[in-house]
């Protein structure tokens, strides 16, 4: 090879000198941005935080498609008073929606509410299983956010920004803290009831390295596809393979300096170390009877249920961010029928969550979120064309979300909306300061956690100016 020819690279490697040394010099004494935090290794704990934690993993039940918050968090009275009148147009001034029209008719709450436990929160009777665990849990009715239909709101809520590419929640905590785990993956999303609008643009790594992406789950069988070895292959055999693929690999680095050749030599390890640690995390029948009726978990059947039992197995593992996905809340006929099914679904599981955690002595310091993207309007959605009736549309301008755990306060209710349901009327709280207020209780400040690209400072929470829920900090 010509000198004409040769990279610089390929120079300083046959000097013998390596790009390392150097780097490391040419940085030594120089401090990084006081903004940005420090990348954390694909294992271990980082060293980005910037406050004491309170929690040392999240649990994010995402419910898709978006529960009708007055079907089950928020009566309002004076919509049964109105019930069947068009809504008043002051209410509904420079609104925009994505189906019905503004002056649609109101449509009063399909169950009845009660309030429970000590802190009086008001649920409906399609939540009996989360009224038992009321107490536990920090109520926001005043959640709003910029996107009006599914996809650009689900993304928005799990990566900071409506439009796919930006890392999602998940892989800004792996990158800023690492993992507790070296056989599993630090950030596991498990999905049921559905197709996501979303899809995984809501689990990506974003402009951040593709070791930080979520890894969703298969609901039964191998958690991921091929972690098993095939026939006649015993795992000597594997381990011969995989390290001739690794010296392959770090050769080829060396000479590009590619970082995704890195993050296929640690998804290969990771691999390898799932083949022994995913058949005990999937089996089930290490749990009690008592503990599959806790949950209403059936091993033998995908479910939300097995999911969030999924999911704690998986927190107390070292997993640092689970999301559990579960589809099917878009109502936009039959909102009562609807709600009936998905509750059903998914409100034994919730709660059970919360009270397995709790009698572990895990729930200390593990944060559960509930919510979803968005919404439903007060109004009514009706149409013969689309073959609907009795339903809602979306709604950004403000619905309900819990969290729990992980240094929230419990037994809170924070923020209200009209008697309508319609806009905010105390304490509003953007996806934004949700987003701010996990980010807090996992020990970062949402301002500081930032990555450059293109000149720009790009953080979850964007560049608006957003905080954590300080009423919700215990």
């Amino acid at each position: 090879m010509s000198l004409l020819h040769r990279t610089r690279r390929q120079f300083f490697q046959d000097c013998g000198i390596g790009l390392g040394p150097i780097a490391l010099g040419l940085l030594a004494g120089k401090a990084a941005p006081s903004h940005a935090a420090s990348p954390a290794s694909a294992t271990g704990p980082g060293h980005a935080l910037h406050h004491r934690p309170t929690a040392k993993r999240v649990i994010y039940l995402f419910q898709a498609g978006a529960p009708s918050q007055l079907e089950l968090f928020t009566p309002k009275p004076k919509l049964r008073e109105l019930d069947g009148q068009p809504i008043p147009p002051s209410v509904i001034a420079g609104q925009r929606y994505a189906f019905i029209q503004p002056d649609a008719a109101v449509l009063a709450p399909r169950f009845p509410f009660a309030q429970h436990g000590q802190s009086g929160a008001t649920l409906s009777d399609q939540l009996p299983h989360l009224a038992k665990v009321v107490d536990e849990l920090a109520f926001v009715h005043s959640v709003h956010t910029d996107q009006f239909n599914h996809a650009p709101a689900q993304i928005m809520v799990n990566t900071g920004n409506a439009i796919p590419g930006r890392p999602s929640m998940g892989s800004w905590l792996s990158y800023g803290l690492g993992s507790e785990t070296q056989d599993l993956p630090g950030f596991v999303v498990l999905k049921s009831g559905g197709s996501l609008s979303g899809g995984a643009a809501m689990w990506s790594n974003g402009q951040l390295p593709g070791r930080f992406q979520g890894i969703p789950f298969r609901e039964s069988g191998d958690p991921i596809l091929h972690v098993s070895n095939p026939a006649g292959i015993d795992n000597r055999a594997q381990r011969d393979a995989l390290d001739l693929i690794r010296d392959l690999n770090q050769t080829r680095h060396s000479v590009v300096g590619d970082p995704e050749i890195t993050t296929r030599i640690a998804a290969y390890e990771m691999a390898f170390r799932m083949q022994a640690a995913a058949p005990e995390l999937m089996d089930f029948s290490q749990e009690s009877q008592a503990t599959l009726d806790l949950y209403g978990a059936n091993p033998g059947k995908p479910s939300y249920a097995n999911n969030v039992l999924l999911a704690r197995r998986l927190a107390e593992r070292g997993v640092r961010f689970i999301q559990v996905y579960h589809s099917g809340w878009d109502h936009h006929s039959n909102v009562e029928g609807g709600v009936k099914n998905k509750a059903r679904e998914t409100d034994q599981a919730s709660a059970a969550l919360i009270q397995d955690l709790k009698q572990r002595g895990m729930l200390d310091d593990t944060l559960v979120v509930w919510g979803g993207e968005f919404g439903r309007t007060p109004m009514i959605e009706s149409s013969a064309a689309l073959g609907r009736d009795n339903g809602r549309d979306h709604h950004p301008q403000a619905f309900t979300m819990w969290m729990a755990g992980g240094g929230i306060k419990p037994g809170v209710s924070h923020g209200a909306t009209d008697e309508l349901g319609f806009h905010p009327t105390e304490n509003p709280v953007h996806v934004h300061d949700i987003q701010a207020t996990i980010l807090h209780c996992m020990g970062i400040d949402h301002q500081r956690l930032a990555i450059n690209v293109g000149g720009l400072d790009v953080r979850l929470t964007g560049v608006e100016k957003h905080a954590p829920v300080a009423q919700f900090l215990a």
